[in-house]
């Protein structure tokens, strides 16, 4: 059994051995830019004037999910003052590449635990201090025993206990946001947490208007469609606080995103782009940023709303040809399989749908996707038979993400499921099944929220559900749900395009005209020959 001392020694023995390796696994020796802006934050320490500098730099940093030289900019602090216990709490709250986005490497969580204790055991010279590693102690403890939702149901806790403790300390108050933004139960309509987060940021807000966390968090505690408003001036303003950070220039386009401001979304993608590729240059010479596949994501989607086909097969054809990572992540695949199912299915074109391959990784919610896809593709391109061949790949899926313990995305594989097989049913004649189970698919998706890794959902299925309907010949029930999926999912070119021909074939011409204009204005600046636009254009001539 280990004494005190050997105790201490084996744990920093553990946090020295793993930096190698995080730098084999990871490059972890990713550089940061000289002179790059971050924001400002302001977090006293009993660290030397040198080391607090650098903690502070590090710190901002964090906010803005700087992943993983954050990791290299609290080790500097400690290499400066090697008594620095508060940053050990900041290395060990880097590890997780973005904390909304669970599950994470067991690897990551050990180094995370081993940061936590071997600042508790330095023996922090505040009682301060010791409360923050002691919060962040909550988020580790037994990670290998306890599920991940637990111990972020507990790291709320003891943020809010902190909080409480040190009422005047801000930085406190907006991990804890942060920390109730991390615990939101994705079922949850009612966003309570969110709100309560947002409430606690737009206080500190205007007392510290350049601090990147409180922008950064009051763009996550928004980024939904019914709050997305609200999100609207920090997403304006975040890139500017923190232009260095990759993260920090993607951000807002989440915000964009959710409005369906579509160009805005496109020009944030484009400046987060050119930051990764400096950064890709800096730390990992030959590799594509591991970001950079999300931002494709963005710019698909909107490209595809504007009908900017050229463009988004350009962006395609970007991401097919990206092959060299430093280290993956779960948004680096979900970008990846998305972009080219949404060139795919956006337009409509299902036998590509039906031909994509999946580009393979270890994250089952990734591959769906593009199984999901090839579902679609097969059942409404005459395949049925493939059809149910991909169903049945995606029953697998799920089942890994029930086995690995991630009930959230099996859900969201199992909206999939229902969605496919409607349409399978529906193109074997069986349309009362169809409905049902495409019915269901739409309730299931609206019963939860997406998930920042995947933040446009692929295919609004209740948009969907209107399809299906209209091509069942009830135009009055498919404009009511286009409708529905409009209030969700705002200025999509094929909810916009339904939503017109469900009108005028249910004899309301005034919403038809209403949704054919809309359609044109979106589509103003097209770079292809779409022909929804093209019907559009010629009904509003000649009504």
């Amino acid at each position: 059994m280990m004494n005190h001392k050997q105790r201490i020694s084996a744990c920093v023995l553990a946090i020295l051995a793993a930096a190698p390796v995080l730098a084999q696994h990871e490059d972890h020796v990713a550089g940061q830019p000289q002179g790059g802006k971050f924001g400002t934050v302001k977090f006293p320490t009993s660290c030397s004037a040198a080391a607090q500098v650098q903690f502070e730099q590090a710190l901002a940093m964090l906010h803005s999910f700087f992943y993983p030289a954050t990791l290299k900019a609290f080790e500097a602090a400690i290499k400066t003052d090697s008594q620095c216990a508060i940053a050990y709490w900041g290395l060990a709250m880097a590890q997780p590449p973005n904390p909304l986005v669970p599950p994470f490497d067991e690897a990551a969580l050990k180094r995370g635990s081993d940061a936590v204790e071997k600042g508790l055991a330095l023996g922090p010279k505040t009682e301060r201090e010791r409360d923050w590693l002691l919060a962040a102690e909550a988020f580790y403890k037994d990670y290998d025993k306890v599920p991940q939702s637990q111990r972020t149901s507990a790291y709320e806790h003891a943020m809010a206990r902190l909080t409480q403790k040190y009422p005047g300390d801000s930085e406190a108050a907006i991990f804890y946001a942060l920390a109730l933004d991390e615990a939101a139960p994705p079922s949850d309509k009612t966003y309570a947490n969110q709100l309560k987060a947002a409430a606690i940021l737009e206080k500190i807000y205007r007392e510290q208007p350049d601090h990147p966390g409180i922008a950064h968090y009051l763009i996550h505690s928004y980024d939904y469609s019914p709050l997305a408003q609200r999100g609207l001036p920090f997403a304006d303003k975040y890139a500017q606080i923190a232009p260095a950070a990759p993260h920090a220039v993607h951000m807002p386009s989440h915000i964009y995103s959710m409005l369906g401001m579509w160009a805005a979304s496109v020009k944030s993608n484009e400046a987060a782009l050119k930051v990764m590729r400096e950064e890709a240059a800096r730390s990992w010479p030959g590799a594509t940023h591991p970001s950079a596949p999300h931002s494709w994501d963005f710019m698909e989607y909107a490209y595809l709303q504007l009908g900017q086909d050229a463009r988004a097969r350009q962006v395609r054809d970007d991401a097919d040809a990206a092959t060299k990572f430093p280290f993956d992540r779960l948004v680096t695949y979900t970008g990846l399989e998305a972009v080219p199912a949404r060139y795919a299915l956006e337009r409509g074109a299902w036998q590509e749908a039906a031909a994509l391959e999946p580009r393979g990784s270890r994250w089952p919610q990734a591959e769906a996707i593009t199984y999901f896809a090839r579902a679609l593709g097969c059942a409404r391109g005459g395949k049925a038979d493939m059809a149910q061949t991909n169903i049945d790949m995606l029953t697998q899926l799920r089942a890994k993400l029930e086995q690995s313990g991630q009930p959230y995305w099996a859900e969201q594989v199992q909206v999939q499921i229902l969605a496919a097989s409607a349409w399978l049913a529906h193109a074997q004649g069986k349309d009362e099944d169809a409905l049902k189970q495409m019915r269901a698919a739409a309730d299931l998706e609206d019963g939860s929220e997406k998930n920042v890794a995947m933040e446009n959902r692929l295919y609004p299925m209740r948009e969907q559900l209107g399809e299906m309907l209209l091509d069942l010949k009830r135009p009055a029930d498919a404009l009511k749900e286009y409708e529905a999926s409009m209030q969700a999912t705002p200025n999509r070119l094929r909810g916009l395009y339904g939503a017109a021909t469900a009108a005028d074939l249910a004899q309301d011409r005034q919403k038809a005209k209403l949704y054919y204009g809309k359609l044109v204005v979106l589509t103003r600046d097209a770079d292809t020959a779409r022909p929804e636009v093209r019907q559009a254009k010629l009904y509003l001539d000649q009504h």
